[in-house]
This record gives structure tokens, C-alpha cells and sequence, in this order.
């Protein structure tokens, strides 16, 4: 499996499948019947600094993971989000982890983001059971949050803080050992 950037042209065809496969389509916002043109408009207008990664196997593109700005707000620079979604005959075999360890990689050491937040459906129990074994923990509920096949459904608002950054880390390792070899020299 290969986790890359999506490209509009190459992969459009192949994220509208996904996102109209029943299972994917139910687990995201997206609407039924979307189309190829639509997806490479997406990739193609999407803001600078906001990533669309995708996981490809044997040359098909069978999920993807939107990185993107919470806000442009300076306030906020910090905050990144995600929304994923894996085609129905690839879920529960790791393409999931794939994206999202590729997009945690991009987020904690390239980025910078300190806070990653995301949207999933309180039904949605192998999503939950993913995001939390990356580190992401439920903040709140959002209350008939979205109409799915007619019902509105409740979703968890999820977020997951980042490790310090290394610099930050061996500093205060560097730190802390040199005031505890002062202490004992005194």
C-alpha cells in the first residue's frame, strides 16, 4: 500500500467511487451520486497548506484523508482537521491506519499542528476504535448532528493533541538533568 498526495485528474474517478460506496458514503457528509468533476474541483481548489492524501494498492486508489486548516484564523493556526473515507471492500484492512498515520506524520512534524480534530458518528464503531488507538478522545456530542438515509444522527467531536516536538522535549530533558547535577553539586 502506498499513501501519497492525490492528484485531481488521476485519482477523481477513484475518490467518487469511494465516496459512493454505501457504507463510506454513510460514514462521511458526503451526498449520494457524486461525480468525478466534482472531486478533481475539490483536490484542485483546494487552499494551500491543506492536504488530500490518498492510499493506493496495485495502482487503485481505494481511500483518502483530508488534512486541512481548522481556520485561517491566526487564533487557530494551530488546529487541523480531518475527514477520511475508505472504499467498502477495503475497510478493516489497515488502509485506515495507513492514511492516518501518514497525516498524523504530516501534522505533528512538518505542520505543527498541536491539535487535530474530526467529526465521526456515534454508530460508527470501527472508526471510533481507529481514532482512538491514534490518541483521539471524544470532547462532546453533537446532538442530531447530521441527516444520514433520512434520520439525523448524533456525532462525537473528537481531538487529539500533539506530542511536544522533539526540539521542545530534549530541551526539557536537557534541562531538567542539568538542574538536578546542579542541585547535587550544591
Amino acid at each position: 500500500m502506498i499513501v501519497r498526495l492525490a492528484e485531481e485528474a488521476r485519482d477523481a474517478q477513484a475518490i467518487a467511487a469511494t465516496f459512493a460506496a454505501p457504507r463510506a458514503m454513510a460514514g462521511t457528509l458526503q451526498l449520494p451520486f457524486p461525480s468525478a468533476a466534482a472531486c478533481a474541483k475539490w483536490i484542485e481548489d483546494m487552499p494551500a497548506g491543506d492536504f488530500m492524501l490518498v492510499a493506493e494498492v496495485d495502482g487503485a486508489v481505494i481511500g483518502n484523508l483530508g488534512l486541512h486548516a481548522v481556520s485561517r484564523s491566526p487564533r487557530r493556526r494551530h488546529a487541523g482537521g480531518i475527514g477520511m473515507s475508505v472504499h467498502d471492500d477495503w475497510q478493516r484492512r489497515g488502509v485506515g491506519s495507513a492514511l492516518l498515520g501518514a497525516a498524523l506524520d504530516l501534522a505533528d512534524n512538518w505542520i505543527g499542528y498541536s491539535r487535530l480534530e474530526l467529526t465521526v458518528y456515534t454508530d460508527n464503531a470501527a472508526a471510533l476504535a481507529l481514532y482512538r488507538k491514534f490518541g483521539f478522545e471524544i470532547e462532546g456530542t453533537a446532538r442530531r448532528y447530521a441527516l444520514r438515509d433520512g434520520e439525523l444522527v448524533d456525532a462525537y467531536m473528537m481531538a487529539r493533541h500533539a506530542p511536544a516536538p522533539r526540539t521542545a522535549r530534549r530541551a526539557r530533558v536537557a534541562g531538567g538533568a542539568s538542574r538536578k547535577t546542579a542541585a547535587r553539586e550544591r
